[in-house]
């Protein structure tokens, strides 16, 4: 058997966070600053946990970073009327929404009241449905980067059999869109797919993204497949310790892929990354691009 090409995820993603770097220090020389607003609904423990990790992110590629905080028994209006001032701040070029939500709070509801412009996580329903039509203003970022990893790879998508096991909003959807577009011929499986095997078996290319820890293993696999694991689980080993793992059984896989991402370390790094970069792009989209949308 060969092995497997195993793709660096933090060396990919330490890539695009240079370029992303560049950009903004070439948009600064042009008078327009990039900053991230996000906004932390609850634990505030655990809000300036993800505070610190996020504005380290972004300080590392020159990005503004703000968190606006507000109580667990905030209200749907509370949330909406924080997320309009600032659609409404010109200083604010990207809008962040941590998850999860208190109980009781339509989360898709709230994430639909981000302007698409600052919407640097691609989930407001205008970015969605743009694209359909291949003309997302900001797109999901693991969506894109499955694509970066696909291009990373150099495996071109077109005329090959893709299979995307997984069909969430972030990710497995928007992948078959992509995937579309680049002229594969997409299977979208899903949980009440029957046989998920008869499937992946014939995937020139299998994305996974279900949240479901070493669900593919050696037999839902042709030899030679790329495979993409969006999943991250934590389980337990024998020994009882704490791990992260994907959707793919990593270690059985690897010798039989062509091309194939660790968990951790794979698509996550670069997820991360992709959103800093979006986040200059909704910067750059603001002041230079006319709106398509109001």
């Amino acid at each position: 058997m060969t092995q497997s090409k195993i793709i660096d995820g933090k060396a990919l993603g330490q890539r695009i966070k240079n370029e992303t770097a560049t950009r903004v220090a070439q948009l600064k020389d042009d008078g327009i600053s990039v900053s991230l607003d996000a906004i932390m609904v609850g634990d505030p423990q655990a809000g300036e946990i993800y505070a610190r990790s996020q504005r380290r992110r972004c300080e590392e590629v020159g990005i503004e970073y703000r968190l606006h905080t507000l109580d667990a028994d905030a209200k749907e209006a509370d949330i909406r009327t924080l997320i309009r001032q600032l659609n409404n701040n010109p200083s604010v070029t990207g809008i962040l929404l941590n998850l999860p939500l208190p109980d009781g709070i339509d989360t898709p509801a709230i994430q639909y009241c981000i302007d698409p412009y600052k919407d640097v996580e691609g989930v407001n329903p205008s970015n969605i449905g743009l694209l359909f039509y291949d003309a997302p203003i900001i797109a999901p970022c693991t969506a894109l980067a499955v694509m970066a990893i696909l291009e990373e790879a150099n495996i071109d998508p077109k005329g090959k059999d893709a299979v995307v096991v997984g069909q969430g909003a972030i990710a497995g959807r928007p992948v078959s869109l992509f995937l579309l577009q680049k002229l594969a011929t997409v299977t979208s499986c899903h949980i009440e797919t029957r046989d998920i095997a008869s499937h992946t078996k014939k995937a020139d290319i299998l994305i996974v993204a279900v949240g479901k820890p070493n669900l593919i293993r050696t037999e839902h696999v042709k030899p030679g497949a790329v495979i993409i694991d969006v999943g991250i689980n934590a389980i337990k080993d024998d020994k009882g310790n704490r791990k992260v793992v994907g959707d793919v059984a990593f270690d059985e896989l690897k010798d039989i892929a062509s091309v194939i991402t660790p968990v951790p370390g794979g698509v996550g790094p670069v997820t991360v990354a992709i959103l800093l970069r979006s986040a200059v792009e909704a910067a750059a989209k603001q002041r230079t691009t006319p709106r398509r949308l109001e």
